[in-house]
C-alpha cells in the first residue's frame, strides 16, 4: 500500500496540499494520525476541549507574529495597555463595589430598621423612618441583624413556594375542595377516597391516598369500600349530577371555582422562560449589568412585606391576647417573649382562619373560603414544623438533663441559675442534646428493620419508605391526629429515658455509692485545655471509632443474638426472624448492603419519622407471615419485660465500664487527681474496643489452624508496628511541629506582651495541631489536585490493611516535617543566631525574637503576592504583544511538541 495514500486527515478524510498540510499532533497512530489545522480549530471549538479525546495529549500551537514586531514592546504600548487594564480593573471594582454596598448594606439595614420601626409601637417611629435609614449610628451591629432578617424572610419565602408546590403535586385537603361540605372544628380531614375526587385530579388523589394508606396512625377509610366497583361508579354518578346541577344553579361561582383551580394548576411556562434569561449572576448583578438594582427594590419591598405579614401582624395579635389575659409577666419571665407571644398570634390566627372558612363555604363564597383555607394549611405546616423540629426535641433535651442531674451532682436550682445567666444558649444546648437524641433513636430503629421480620415494627414509620412524606401529612392529616401523636412520641421517648438513664442512675448509686458524681468540672488554669481535647476527642476520636470500628456490625450481630435467644425461649421465633431464617438474612444482607453509603438518615426525616410514626393502625407494610403460638399476648408481655431488662442492663454497662477502664488506666499515668471523666470515658471506650476487636479477631482465626494463626499474628503485628510509626509521625509529630507554629505565629503575638514571657504547653499544642491538621486535610482534599492531595489519596485509599510505609514517609512525612521543621528552625536561628551578631540592644533583641514569626509569615505573603503580580504581568505582557503583533498560530506535529514545556491556546486569539 502507498504510504500517501495512508496520510489523510481523519476529520475531512481529504489528503494534505501545499495550502493546507497535514499535522499528526498527538500521540494517536494509524489512520486517526494526521490532520488540517483548519478541521481541528472547528473540532476544538465545537467540543470545546484543548486535548484529543483518545490519547489526552494536550494540542500545542505555536503563535506566528507580525514581521516587524520589535524584540521589545515599546513602553508606550505597554503604558497603554496598563492604563487600559487599570480602568477596567477601576471600572470593575466600582461595579462590585456598588454590588456589595446594595445587597450587604442598603438591602440588610433597610430590613432591620423597618423591622425595628414596626416593633417599636409608636407612631413617631414611623414618622421618623426615612431619617433612621439615613442614619449612621449602629451600622454594623444594623447589617448583621438584617442579615438574619434578610435570612428569615427568604426562607420563609421558599418554604412557601415549596409548601405550594406540595400543594399543587399531592393535591389538597378533602375540606378544601369545593365539592365537599364546609369544615368543622374537629372533623376528620384525611385525604379523599378515589371515587370522591374529580376525574382531573384521581391522580393526585390515588398518591394522596398510597401515602396516607401507609401513614403512622393513618385511619382507613370508612365511608365506602374502594374494591367495590358498582359503589364507585354510583358514587362518580352522584357528583357528575352534583356538578351539572350546581353548573345550571349559579355559573359565577362555577367561574370562580375555575379561577381557583386555574390558580392552583398555573402554568409554569411564561415563569420557566423568565428563569432562562435570569442568572444569578445577572440577578446578583455580577455580569456587570445595573440590573440588580431593579432586584435590590423588590427584594426590600418583599421583605417589609414579609416582615409586615408574617411577623408584625401575628406578633400583635398575640400581643393584644396577652394583654387581655394579664399574662405579662408569665411572657417576660419566660425569656422568650417575643417568639411565645409570635407563636400564640399564629395559633390564634388559624383558628381565626378556619372559622372564616366555614363561615365562607356556609355563604358559598368559593374562591373566598378557598383561600382562607390554604392560608390556614400554610399556618398549620408551619406551626407542625415549629412543633416537630423545635418544641420536640427541646423537650427530650431537657428531660435527658433533669433525668441526669444525680450523675453531675447538680440540681434544678443549678439549671435554673444557667438558664436566667444564659438563656438562648441553655435552650439552643438542650435543643442540639434532644436533636441528637432523636437521630440516634432513629438510627437504631433502622438497624432493627435490617435484623427483625418485615411486619414486626408496623407501627413505626419505615424511613426508606419511598411513599413517606411528612409535608404531605401535614397538609392532610388533622390537627387532633398530629396533638395525639406528639403526646405519644413524648410519652415513648421519655419513657425510654427514664428506663436507659434515670434508672441505671439511681441504681449505680445504691451499688456503688462512691462511683458517681462524674467529675466534669473545667478549670480555665490548668496547664491542659479541657475544651481543646474535648474537640479533639468529639472530632476526630469518636468518629473514627465508629466510623472505622464495625461498632454497627457488633450491634447488629448483638440485636440478632438477643433476638434469636428471645424468639427460641419464648416460642417466638417465627415471629421475630420468621420461619425462613436464612431467606431474611440473606434480605436484610441486601437492604444492608444497600444503604451501606447511607447508613443513618437526614436529621429532619429521622425526627419527623420517629416522634411522628409511633403508631400506625391498619395493615402492616412489607408483612410476612409467621407462626402464631399458644398464649401469644403473654409472651409477648414477656417479651417487652424482657427487652427493658436487656436495655436497662445494656445502660448500667455503658455508664460504668469505660468509666471504670478509663480511670483505671489513667490512674498509672495520673495517680490520685480527678481528670476530667470525658477523658477516662474515651480511653476505657478505646480500651474496651481493643479488647473486643483482639478477641473476635482471635475467634475468627481459631477455626483455621495454629500455623494461620502465627501467621495472621504475624501479619497484624508487622501492620500494627508500621501503624504505630505512621501515627507517631502524622498523629504525633505533624500536629505538635502545627500546633507549635500556630502558637508561635498567631497566638503569642496577640496574646502575650512583650514585657512576659510566653509559656508553652506541648499537650494543648498537639491537640489543637491535630485539630488544624484535620482542617487542612479537608480544605486539601476539596481543593485542586496537587501532589500533597494526590499523596493523601493514595494512603487514603491504601487503607490500614494495605499500609505503604515507605511510600507514606518518603512522599508525605517526611516532606511535611521538613518544611514544617525549616518554618520553626529558619526564624529562630536568625533571631538567636544572626541578630546577636549584629550587636544590637537587649530590648532589639526581645522584638527579634518575639515577632520574628509573624514578620517572616508576613514576608512569606508578600512574596506570594509579588510572584502573583509578576505572574499577571506577564500575562498583560503577552495580551499587549498578540493583539498587536499576533497574526495567526501553526499547529505542532507530537514530536516537536515533545520537548516544549509551553503552548499557546487556540481559543487565547483568532489565528
Amino acid at each position: 500500500m502507498d504510504t500517501a495514500e495512508e496520510d489523510i486527515c481523519r476529520v475531512c478524510r481529504s489528503e494534505g496540499t501545499q495550502d493546507r498540510p497535514l499535522y499528526h499532533p498527538c500521540v494517536c497512530t494509524g489512520s486517526i494520525k494526521f490532520i488540517h489545522q483548519e478541521c481541528l480549530l472547528q473540532w476544538l471549538k465545537h467540543s470545546r476541549k484543548e486535548y484529543c479525546e483518545l490519547c489526552q495529549h494536550r494540542f500545542a500551537f505555536t503563535p506566528i507574529y507580525s514581521p516587524d514586531m520589535p524584540s521589545r514592546l515599546p513602553v508606550q504600548d505597554i503604558f497603554a495597555g496598563l492604563v487600559a487594564s487599570v480602568g477596567t480593573a477601576i471600572r470593575y471594582w466600582f461595579h462590585y463595589t456598588l454590588v456589595a454596598f446594595a445587597w450587604l448594606g442598603v438591602v440588610p439595614l433597610t430590613a432591620c430598621r423597618i423591622y425595628k420601626c414596626l416593633f417599636t409601637g409608636s407612631v413617631s417611629s414611623l414618622l421618623t423612618l426615612p431619617l433612621d435609614m439615613l442614619s449612621t449610628q449602629n451600622l454594623l451591629a444594623d447589617c448583621l441583624q438584617g442579615c438574619f432578617v434578610v435570612a428569615c424572610t427568604l426562607c420563609a419565602f421558599i418554604s412557601l413556594v415549596w409548601l405550594r408546590e406540595q400543594i399543587v403535586h399531592g393535591g389538597a385537603p378533602q375540606w378544601l375542595e369545593h365539592h365537599q361540605p364546609p369544615l368543622v372544628p374537629g372533623q376528620p380531614n384525611g385525604p379523599a377516597p378515589p371515587n370522591q375526587v374529580p376525574a382531573e385530579n384521581i391522580g393526585q388523589a390515588a398518591a394522596a391516598d398510597e401515602a396516607a394508606a401507609g401513614a403512622p396512625l393513618a385511619d382507613p377509610p370508612d365511608n365506602l369500600d374502594p374494591a367495590d366497583p358498582q359503589e364507585a361508579e354510583d358514587h362518580r354518578d352522584e357528583a357528575e349530577v352534583d356538578d351539572e346541577e350546581e353548573e345550571e344553579e349559579d355559573v359565577r361561582l362555577q367561574d370562580a371555582n375555575n379561577g381557583g383551580q386555574e390558580d392552583l394548576n398555573w402554568n409554569a411556562l411564561e415563569w420557566d422562560r423568565a428563569a432562562e434569561e435570569l442568572t444569578w449572576e445577572r440577578m446578583l448583578g455580577l455580569d456587570g449589568s445595573l440590573v440588580f438594582l431593579e432586584h435590590v427594590f423588590w427584594v426590600v419591598s418583599l421583605n417589609t412585606l414579609f416582615i409586615l405579614v408574617f411577623a408584625f401582624c401575628p406578633y400583635h395579635v398575640g400581643h393584644f391576647s396577652v394583654v387581655g389575659l394579664g399574662l405579662e409577666d408569665y411572657m417576660k419571665a419566660s425569656h422568650f417573649d417575643g417568639l411565645i407571644t409570635t407563636i400564640l398570634g399564629y395559633i390564634l390566627l388559624a383558628g381565626a382562619l378556619i372559622a372564616c372558612h366555614a363561615l365562607a363555604s356556609l355563604v358559598r363564597f368559593q374562591r373566598s373560603g378557598r383561600l382562607l383555607g390554604v392560608c390556614y394549611v400554610v399556618v398549620k405546616v408551619s406551626l407542625l414544623v415549629v412543633m416537630e423540629i423545635g418544641l420536640f426535641p427541646l423537650i427530650c433535651g431537657w428531660w435527658l438533663d433533669i433525668c441526669s442531674l444525680e450523675m453531675f451532682d447538680a440540681t434544678l436550682k443549678d439549671r435554673e441559675q444557667s438558664f436566667d445567666s444564659a438563656p438562648g444558649t441553655t435552650m439552643f444546648l438542650h435543643w442540639l442534646v434532644g436533636m441528637v437524641y432523636v437521630f440516634y433513636f432513629a438510627s437504631f430503629i433502622l438497624l432493627l428493620r435490617e435484623v427483625l421480620r418485615p411486619g414486626v415494627l408496623w407501627f413505626l414509620r419505615n424511613l426508606n419508605d419511598p411513599d413517606f412524606n411528612p409535608v404531605q401529612e401535614m397538609i392532610h392529616l388533622p390537627i387532633y391526629r398530629h396533638l395525639r401523636r406528639f403526646i405519644l412520641s413524648v410519652v415513648v421517648f421519655g419513657s425510654i429515658v427514664l428506663l436507659m438513664l434515670w434508672l441505671p442512675i439511681r441504681i449505680i448509686k445504691l451499688l456503688f455509692p462512691t462511683f458517681l458524681p462524674y467529675n466534669v468540672m473545667l478549670y480555665s488554669d490548668a496547664p491542659v485545655s479541657e475544651l481543646s481535647v474535648e474537640l479533639l476527642l468529639l472530632q476526630v476520636v469518636l468518629p473514627a471509632l465508629l466510623e472505622q470500628g464495625h461498632t454497627r456490625q457488633w450491634l447488629k450481630k448483638l440485636v440478632h443474638a438477643w433476638t434469636f435467644t428471645a424468639g427460641y425461649v419464648l416460642d417466638l421465633h417465627s415471629y421475630l426472624l420468621g420461619d425462613h431464617e436464612d431467606e431474611d438474612n440473606q434480605i436484610n444482607n441486601n437492604l444492608a448492603g444497600r444503604h451501606h453509603n447511607n447508613r443513618f438518615p437526614a436529621f429532619g426525616d429521622g425526627l419527623h419519622a420517629a416522634h411522628q410514626a409511633i403508631l400506625q393502625q391498619g395493615g402492616p407494610v412489607g408483612f410476612r407471615s409467621y407462626h402464631r403460638p399458644a398464649n401469644f399476648p403473654l409472651k409477648i408481655l414477656l417479651l417487652v419485660v424482657f427487652m427493658c431488662a436487656t436495655l436497662l442492663l445494656a445502660s448500667l454497662i455503658c455508664l460504668t465500664l469505660p468509666v471504670c477502664a478509663g480511670r483505671w488506666l489513667m490512674s498509672f499515668w495520673m495517680g490520685s487527681t480527678l481528670v476530667h471523666e470525658l477523658y477516662t470515658a474515651a480511653s476505657g471506650l478505646y480500651l474496651c474496643w481493643l479488647c473486643i476487636r483482639g478477641a473476635t479477631m482471635l475467634l475468627s482465626w481459631m477455626p483455621q489452624g495454629r500455623s494461620v494463626i502465627m501467621i495472621k499474628v504475624h501479619e497484624w503485628t508487622l501492620m500494627l508496628l508500621k501503624t504505630i510509626v505512621v501515627a507517631v509521625m502524622l498523629a504525633g509529630l505533624v500536629p505538635l511541629l502545627l500546633g507549635l507554629l500556630f502558637e508561635l505565629v498567631i497566638v503569642a503575638p496577640l496574646r502575650v506582651p512583650l514585657d512576659q514571657t510566653p509559656l508553652f504547653y506541648p499537650w494543648q499544642d498537639w491537640a489543637l495541631g491535630v485539630l488544624h491538621a484535620k482542617i487542612i486535610a479537608a480544605i486539601t482534599l476539596m481543593g485542586p489536585q496537587w501532589w500533597l492531595k494526590t499523596v493523601i489519596e493514595q494512603v487514603y485509599a491504601n487503607g490500614i490493611r494495605n499500609i505503604d510505609l515507605h511510600f507514606i514517609v518518603q512522599s508525605l512525612a517526611a516532606p511535611v516535617i521538613c518544611i514544617l521543621l525549616l518554618a520553626l528552625s529558619v526564624p529562630y536561628t536568625i533571631s538567636r543566631g544572626i541578630a546577636p551578631l549584629l550587636g544590637v540592644q537587649p530590648e532589639t533583641q526581645m522584638l527579634v525574637e518575639r515577632r520574628i514569626y509573624p514578620f517572616l509569615l508576613m514576608v512569606l505573603v508578600l512574596l506570594v503576592l509579588l510572584s502573583f503580580q509578576i505572574r499577571q504581568f506577564r500575562r498583560l505582557y503577552q495580551h499587549i504583544k498578540n493583539d498587536k503583533y499576533l497574526v495567526g498560530q501553526r499547529l505542532v506535529n507530537y514530536e516537536r511538541a515533545a520537548g516544549r514545556k509551553r503552548s499557546a491556546s487556540p481559543f487565547s486569539s483568532p489565528p
